[in-house]
């Protein structure tokens, strides 16, 4: 879906249009102005996103969070990205939504929980030994 709006074969509202990444408005918005950043180079989540495109990709979300505060008079954004789970295009792509209080939007869109006695220890542990070095 997202390489057919890329590739012209699909309209989109573009409002950012550059060489490496575009922004469209989402067909469904959380609020008017709710864009989607992504990156022209076919990417299916995050983690694939190759090296050389990062730091583009994060200055582009940028750019538009900016500009749904200065275009749109919002107060701020809301900023998100899923992978695999809850991704209904299964290519890369960033929501930036204007916010302003009293919007309606109210926190997260999943349960909180808490930790059990010993359980922020353990996942503390397994996250460092996954985010370790090869060989550390």
């Amino acid at each position: 879906m997202f390489c057919a709006i890329l590739a012209g074969e699909t309209e989109a509202e573009v409002v950012l249009d550059e060489p490496s990444y575009v922004g469209f408005l989402d067909v469904r918005p959380l609020f008017p102005g709710h864009v989607l950043v992504v990156p022209r180079e076919h990417v299916d989540t995050l983690p694939d996103l190759p090296a050389e495109l990062r730091d583009g990709f994060l200055e582009a979300v940028q750019r538009v969070c900016r500009a749904v505060v200065d275009g749109l008079g919002a107060q701020g954004s809301f900023v998100a990205m899923n992978n695999v789970v809850s991704q209904s295009v299964p290519h890369l792509h960033c929501h930036v939504a204007p916010r302003t209080k009293g919007d309606g939007l109210r926190g997260f869109f999943w349960p909180r929980t808490t930790y059990a006695e010993g359980e922020a220890a353990e996942v503390g542990d397994r996250l460092r030994a996954a985010l370790a070095p090869p060989g550390a």
